[in-house]
C-alpha cells in the first residue's frame, strides 16, 4: 500500500472511530460507577440487577441488529452517492424504532417479575430483580431510539452526536445513581463537608436512574437526527416502504437471528452460572463490566469499520477496501494485544472496585485473566464481523456466532458445570473456547477472499 494512501486511510478510521471509542469509555466508567454504586449495598444487590443482565442484553441486541441493516444501506448509499436515498431510509427507520419499542413495552413489562424466577435466581433477589427490570423497560420507545438513531447517524459518517448525546445522558445516570440508591448524608471533602439528600431507594434507586436517563436520549438522539444536514428523515415518508426495508431487512434478519441466538444463549449461559452461588453471581457480573472496557477500542473500530468498508462498497473500489481491512485488522490486533496484557496484570484490582468480598474478587479476578490471553483473536472476531456488516454479509457472522454459542459454549457449560459440578472458572473457560473459534472461523472466511464484492456498487448500493 503507496504511504499516501495508508496515511489517508488512516486519518479516516481515526475521524470515525475515535468519538465512538470514546463514547463507549465514557459508558463504560459509567458502567463501572453504577455496578460500584451498587456494589456497596452488597453482594445481594450486586446479584439482583446481575441475574437479568443477559436478558436486558438480548432484548436490547435486536434493536442493534434491526440498526446493522440500516447502517449497511445508509453507508453504501452514502459512498455511491446517493444521498436522498439514505435520506428515506433514515425516516424508514424512524418507523421501526417507535414500532419496535412499543412492541418490546408490551411483551416486557407483564413478564419482568417472571424472569428471575425463570433465571434460576436466588428467592431473597427475585422480587428486587422483578422490579428492576419493569422499570427500566417503562421507557423502551425512547431506548430503542436512542439506539437506532445513533446508528443511522454513524453510518452517515456522524460519530460525534452520539457520542455527545450517549456522554450527557451518562452524566445524568451517575448523578441520579448518586442520588436516589443511597440516603440522605454527610459528604467530606477536602475543605468541605455538606449533606447530600438521597431517596434510599437501593436496586430500584439504580433502575429509576436509568430509565430517566434512556428517556432524555431518546428525546435527545432524535432532535440530533432531525436536524442533521446530511441524514434527517424530514420530508420523507414514515409509512412502510418494501424498496427500502426489503434490503435493510435481509440484512439485518440474519443479525437479528445471530443476536437472538447468542444472547439467548447469555440467558442460558447466566442462568447456569446462577445456579452455581449468588457468588459466582457477583463475580460473574462483575468480571463483565470489568471486561467490558477491555473490548472498546475493538467495539469502536468495528464501527469505523462498518461504515468505511460500506463506503467502499459502495464506490466500487475493490482496491481501497482490501486496503482498508488489512489496516483496520492490524490496528485492532495491536491495541488488543495492549488491552489484553493491561487486563491480566491488573485483574484483582479491578475486581476491587466493586466489590470487598475477598471470595468475590479472588474469584472475579481469576477469570479475568483467564479471558484477558484471548483478547487479540477476539479483538480480530470483531473487525472481521464488523467488515461483513459493512459489505452486508451478516449470515456468515449468524452461522458462526450460533454454532460457537450452542456448540461449544452452552454445551461445554452444561457438561463441565450442570453435570459435572465446575464452578465458574469451568463455565468461562467455555466461553474463552467459544470466543476463540469464532475468531478462527471468521479468520478462514475472511483469508478466502471470497466476501470481497466486485465492482458493480449500482446494484449493490441499490
Amino acid at each position: 500500500m503507496p504511504a499516501q494512501d495508508r496515511k489517508r486511510y488512516l486519518k479516516l478510521i481515526a475521524h470515525l472511530a475515535w468519538p465512538t471509542i470514546l463514547e463507549q469509555t465514557l459508558s463504560t466508567l459509567v458502567s463501572y460507577v453504577d455496578t460500584a454504586m451498587v456494589g456497596r449495598l452488597g453482594t445481594e444487590a450486586t446479584a439482583a440487577i446481575g441475574c437479568t443482565m443477559t436478558v436486558n442484553w438480548m432484548l436490547g441486541s435486536v434493536v442493534m441488529a434491526l440498526g446493522i441493516g440500516f447502517l449497511a444501506y445508509i453507508a453504501r448509499s452514502m459512498g455511491a452517492g446517493r444521498h436522498e436515498q439514505a435520506r428515506k431510509a433514515s425516516a424508514q427507520a424512524v418507523t421501526v424504532a417507535v414500532s419496535l419499542g412499543l412492541v418490546m413495552t408490551a411483551v416486557v413489562l407483564p413478564l419482568a417479575h417472571r424472569v428471575p424466577v425463570w433465571m434460576q435466581a436466588d428467592k431473597e433477589i427475585q422480587q428486587k430483580a422483578g422490579e428492576y427490570l419493569f422499570i427500566l423497560y417503562l421507557p423502551m420507545v425512547f431506548r430503542s431510539a436512542s439506539i437506532m438513531f445513533g446508528t443511522v447517524l454513524r453510518a452517515s459518517g456522524d460519530t460525534r452526536t452520539p457520542m455527545r448525546v450517549n456522554t450527557g445522558v451518562n452524566v445524568i445516570n451517575v448523578v441520579l445513581n448518586f442520588l436516589l440508591i443511597y440516603k440522605t448524608r454527610e459528604i467530606t471533602l477536602p475543605g468541605l463537608s455538606f449533606t447530600c439528600p438521597g431517596a434510599d431507594l437501593g436496586v430500584t434507586g439504580a433502575a429509576v436512574a436509568s430509565a430517566v436517563a434512556f428517556t432524555v436520549g431518546g428525546i435527545w438522539m432524535t432532535l440530533c437526527l432531525y436536524k442533521s444536514p446530511v441524514i434527517s428523515p424530514k420530508g420523507h415518508s414514515y409509512r412502510p416502504d418494501k424498496a427500502i426495508l426489503g434490503p435493510c431487512f435481509r440484512v439485518a434478519l440474519p443479525s437479528c437471528l445471530q443476536r437472538l441466538a447468542t444472547s439467548s444463549g447469555y440467558v442460558v449461559f447466566s442462568s447456569m452460572i446462577n445456579s452455581i452461588s449468588q457468588v459466582s453471581t457477583a463475580a460473574h457480573t462483575i468480571a463483565n463490566t470489568a471486561e467490558s472496557a477491555f473490548y472498546i477500542p475493538g467495539w469502536g473500530m468495528q464501527t469505523a469499520a462498518s461504515t468505511l468498508i460500506g463506503n467502499a462498497y459502495g464506490e466500487g473500489d475493490r482496491e481501497k477496501l482490501k486496503a482498508l481491512s488489512r489496516l483496520l485488522l492490524i490496528i485492532e490486533f495491536i491495541v488488543m494485544t495492549v488491552s489484553g496484557t493491561i487486563l491480566f496484570l491488573g485483574a484483582e484490582g479491578l475486581i476491587g472496585l466493586f466489590n470487598r468480598d475477598e471470595e468475590v474478587i479472588s474469584l472475579g479476578a481469576k477469570v479475568l485473566r483467564m479471558v484477558a490471553i484471548s483478547e487479540p483473536i477476539y479483538g480480530i472476531a470483531i473487525i472481521i464481523e464488523g467488515i461483513f456488516n459493512g459489505i452486508g454479509d451478516t449470515f456468515h457472522s449468524f452461522l458462526f456466532n450460533v454454532t460457537g454459542m450452542w456448540g461449544i459454549r452452552i454445551l461445554g457449560t452444561y457438561i463441565f458445570v450442570s453435570r459435572l459440578g465446575g464452578d465458574l472458572t469451568a463455565a468461562w473457560g467455555c466461553m474463552i473456547a467459544h470466543n476463540v473459534c469464532l475468531g478462527i472461523m471468521l479468520s478462514i472466511k475472511y483469508l478466502r477472499g471470497r466476501w470481497r464484492p466486485g465492482t458493480n456498487a449500482e446494484t449493490n448500493a441499490s
